[in-house]
């Protein structure tokens, strides 16, 4: 039985067999006695994406009283959910797209400065919070976007549809299309961060 600890472009949390290539936390939401999710779903603005192999440490998931190890299939998927890369065990790819974030700001910010303004651009209330879509055609990659209950990513300038096992073609995305990937992480996104993508993405996009 696969644990809940799966996440959603929309940021939900689900059970499915499905790992994807990152992990990350919210700070510690869950029972390490049933392994299973308590009813809050965050216990810090800190959202991050980490790496799943770092210097070769395992741990047992969800098993001790620690932060809750969730799973995305890729950086975008984490990114559209509200999360931004570790400094502890991604310092590269974080300082780097903290330099992106900061892109037209007067100073690059700290790490907190930057979960302060992420928490509010993802959440509303305790609900999930979509953005006007500027233009679907101006996206750049790695930007996610929502249309009823589907998600999409754009690879290659060609959106695809997000699954848990990975990414799909389409003829377009539905009318009504809301921007999911919060305006600070797109923004980084626009001045180069380069989101790491599931290998379907590549494969659909180079066809």
């Amino acid at each position: 039985m696969p644990l809940q600890n799966r996440v959603t472009p929309l940021g939900d949390i689900v059970a499915t067999p499905h790992r994807g290539l990152f992990t990350g936390n919210r700070g510690i939401i869950h029972d390490p006695a049933t392994r299973t999710l308590l009813r809050r779903r965050w216990t810090t603005p800190a959202w991050i994406v980490c790496v799943c192999d770092f210097r070769g440490r395992r741990r047992a998931v969800m098993a001790a009283q620690s932060w809750t190890e969730l799973f995305f299939l890729d950086e975008a998927t984490a990114f559209a959910a509200g999360h931004r890369p570790c400094f502890y065990c991604r310092r590269a790819d974080a300082s780097a797209f903290r330099a992106a974030f900061a892109a037209g700001m007067a100073a690059v910010p700290r790490a907190a400065e930057m979960d302060a303004v992420l928490h509010a651009e993802r959440l509303d209330g305790r609900q999930r919070r979509l953005h006007p879509l500027p233009s679907l055609a101006a996206l750049p990659d790695g930007a996610m976007v929502q249309a009823g209950d589907d998600s999409f990513v754009i690879a290659g300038g060609r959106p695809l549809r997000w699954s848990f096992a990975g990414y799909h073609a389409v003829a377009a995305v539905p009318d009504g299309a809301q921007l999911l990937t919060p305006p600070s992480t797109l923004r980084a996104l626009a001045a180069g961060y380069r989101a790491v993508l599931h290998p379907s993405a590549n494969a659909h996009s180079s066809s």
